[in-house]
């Protein structure tokens, strides 16, 4: 009788294993929104690991597995998978996934970008007309879009919406409760000069100015000229370099150096499986950083 009731307990919790909604996640920030909105109703998977680019990737037969048994794609966009989801998407053979079906979901189309418009031009670097797609670096626009991501849930899994919407109020609102803090905490800073413009929109929420680039344009090496040039321009001023840490450090090295002004390694994304609170922690990371109190 134990036997067969252990049996069916085991049936049971396949069959709910089964009935989970599969999520595949482009980033792992993506990712934990994803597991913060559906929580125990959704299975997630990332496919870029967070110490990676994300801009750079190419499409593999591991991706493509995971996209052909997904239910939904939730991607950061504005291009910037553009070199590899397309065509891991393709290779899954999963129309369910393809753009303007209800199984893809896009970040960066459910809130206002910065940096739109210009001209699509990879000679020009590592362009994004579509406007800049870091948003996963404000809290604010991670936000907007968990509420965005809980009503595509709730079209996937109509009977647990109530469930998914009150997760993404739960998550706007652990952000509104920290905003002020990081506010006031880098009142004042000096400025900073990020290596790629990949973190522009926290600096913006925070009002912390952006003094500068170490890659001359977007996806280009900085040159010894330009590195001279910016270190030229901010001589005399007080700042931090932050690098994100899949960036190379030689050029923001130099720059700090140049100047002695902290320097600084972090990562964009959080750690795979994160939390919300992984999440909160990294950007508690960045303000940190940007008034130089973190190595």
């Amino acid at each position: 009788m134990h036997k067969w009731l252990a049996g069916l307990l085991l049936m049971c919790l396949a069959v709910t294993a089964q009935a989970s909604l599969q999520v595949v996640a482009t980033t792992s920030a993506m990712g934990m929104l994803a597991q913060t909105v559906g929580g125990d109703a959704v299975t997630v998977r990332v496919l870029a690991p967070p110490d990676r680019d994300a801009h750079y990737l190419q499409a593999r037969p591991s991706m493509m597995a995971a996209l052909r048994g997904a239910d939904l794609v939730v991607a950061v966009g504005a291009d910037l998978e553009v070199g590899w989801l397309p065509a891991a998407i393709q290779g899954a053979a999963n129309p369910a996934l393809n753009p303007g079906r209800t199984g893809y979901f896009e970040a960066a189309a459910q809130v206002a970008l910065i940096d739109v418009g210009g001209p699509a031009d990879r000679s020009l670097g590592d362009v994004h007309p579509a406007g800049n797609p870091h948003v996963n670096m404000d809290p604010v626009r991670m936000a907007e879009v968990a509420h965005a991501l809980s009503e595509r849930l709730s079209l996937l899994v109509p009977e647990d919406a109530a469930r998914f919407r009150a997760n993404a109020e739960a998550f706007a609102d652990k952000v509104e409760a920290r905003l002020p803090a990081w506010q006031a905490r880098v009142a004042g800073a000096p400025g900073v000069v990020f290596y790629h413009k990949d973190a522009d929109y926290l600096a913006l929420r925070l009002g912390v100015p952006v003094l500068g680039y170490v890659e001359p344009v977007p996806g280009v090496p900085p040159t010894a000229r330009h590195l001279r040039d910016l270190v030229r321009d901010l001589t005399g001023r007080d700042g931090v370099v932050i690098r994100a840490v899949h960036h190379p450090e030689r050029g923001p090295r130099f720059v700090a150096e140049q100047l002695d002004w902290p320097l600084h390694a972090l990562p964009l994304d959080p750690p795979l499986g994160a939390d919300a609170e992984a999440y909160l922690a990294l950007i508690d990371q960045w303000v940190e950083a940007m008034v130089g109190n973190a190595r």
